[in-house]
């Protein structure tokens, strides 16, 4: 019997093999979201602060005029959209690690989805309303 004829092992299971997922078929692209949204969210954190410093002692009044400003509107949705995105990651990783019943694991990581969308929606629906002067 040759080398050739001998069987390939493997060590993915036997899901995995059916599913053809294994190394970088998945798990990589997670990772490189996530640090794409870490670099977004480092390059957004300056003028996020400056944003939140300029409104504090501020009335209501006046923050609606400096969060009304189609600039810093466009800035502080971009830095809800990188966080959720990365929160929302960053949770699975945690769920997919550490929560070992399957219906359980689906059902977390779906509930994650969830609130990940909903932080976002809601966020940028106050940000469009206040930017909005509705």
């Amino acid at each position: 019997m040759s080398a050739a004829d001998t069987p390939k092992r493997s060590m993915r299971t036997p899901l995995g093999r059916v599913r053809n997922l294994g190394a970088a078929h998945s798990g990589t692209s997670d990772f490189w979201r996530q640090r794409l949204t870490a670099v977004a969210m480092t390059l957004l954190m300056l003028p996020v602060i400056v944003v939140v410093m300029m409104t504090l002692g501020s009335n209501q009044a006046g923050a609606k005029v400096i969060l009304g400003s189609l600039p810093i509107a466009v800035i502080m949705m971009l830095f809800i959209v990188a966080s959720t995105w990365h929160m929302r990651i960053g949770m699975q990783v945690v769920i997919e690690d550490y929560v070992h019943g399957e219906k359980l694991k689906l059902v977390s990581i779906m509930l994650n989805n969830f609130f990940s969308i909903a932080v976002a929606l809601a966020s940028i629906y106050a940000i469009i309303k206040i930017s909005s002067g509705v």
